[in-house]
């Protein structure tokens, strides 16, 4: 890969994980519920789906994971199935919960990073994402290792980076929301969100 490539890639990918999407949702809501460093594990979780599907794009063997399609389904109907849990919780919430209060149990914490990694892993689309991007900024057929460390070294940094970022920000955000109808009102939106992605990611075909 050549310096040009390895920054137009690292553009594309950082563009991506900028867009709103369900797993920005899960991020920010783990962060402004549960506190930053739960934010961060989701976010973690997500790069280790996404390094997995770039893996096997890398490997080509799209096909063996359109094999193991009924796998996928069942990852994706967990975390579709848990977004909505998240969301009628925080709907349901009378603004008793301290938002900018972190939880630090290895419980949330393991929690936090399985729910970003489950929804990743629901999205047998994004193996067919990979497998046709990377033949863009790199020759496939000849894939050195060097390729291959530099393609992993940008995934990480690029969707960690912005999704750590997000977490970061709405912690922020939360904090100068100290009432609690600002507790409510964003609990309840923050729900809304979570029920919407969580929908999203059940019925997308």
């Amino acid at each position: 890969m050549t310096i040009l490539s390895i920054i137009t890639l690292l553009i594309t990918l950082v563009v991506l994980a900028a867009i709103p999407s369900a797993s920005v949702a899960l991020v920010v809501t783990r962060s402004v519920t549960h506190g930053i460093r739960n934010g961060i594990l989701v976010a973690c979780g997500i790069v280790l789906g996404d390094l997995i599907f770039v893996a096997l794009a890398i490997l080509g063997m799209s096909v063996l994971a359109e094999t193991m399609g009924s796998f996928f389904v069942i990852l994706r109907y967990l975390g579709g199935a848990y977004l909505i849990w998240l969301g009628i919780g925080l709907v349901r919430s009378r603004g008793t919960v301290n938002l900018v209060s972190p939880d630090r149990s290895k419980l949330s914490l393991l929690a936090s990073f399985v729910s970003g990694f489950l929804l990743t892993l629901g999205d047998i689309k994004a193996i067919l994402f990979y497998a046709s991007l990377f033949p863009a900024f790199v020759d496939m057929s000849s894939l050195r290792v060097s390729d291959i460390v530099g393609i992993v070294a940008v995934t990480i940094l690029a969707v960690g980076s912005v999704k750590i970022l997000y977490a970061c920000s709405a912690q922020r955000i939360a904090q100068r929301l100290q009432s609690e109808k600002a507790h409510k009102l964003t609990q309840t939106t923050a729900g809304i969100c979570m029920l919407g992605a969580g929908a999203y990611v059940v019925t997308k075909g």
